[in-house]
């Protein structure tokens, strides 16, 4: 990727935006996409009990918003 605003980070923002952690796949970052698959998706089935409900939506759209920001704001490498 060429940096933080190239067009790689701003397709992998927009895969995050529909699945949680694509865009880290996309990146080639395979742990930050398992865990941004795997605990969205958790957070949101659980909020789909509708008893957990007040607890896990704004859990997982927070993690879902945090996933979006992390693949737009990848560098590729360089420690920030």
């Amino acid at each position: 990727m060429a940096g933080q605003g190239s067009g790689g980070n701003v397709i992998a923002a927009i895969c995050n935006f529909f699945i949680p952690g694509l865009g880290h796949l996309v990146q080639g970052r395979i742990l930050g996409a398992l865990f941004f698959f795997i605990t969205v998706g958790v957070s949101y089935a659980l909020a789909a009990t509708v008893v957990l409900a007040i607890i896990f939506w704004p859990l997982g759209a927070l993690l879902h918003l945090i996933s979006i920001i992390s693949a737009a704001r990848y560098r590729g490498g360089v420690s920030v």
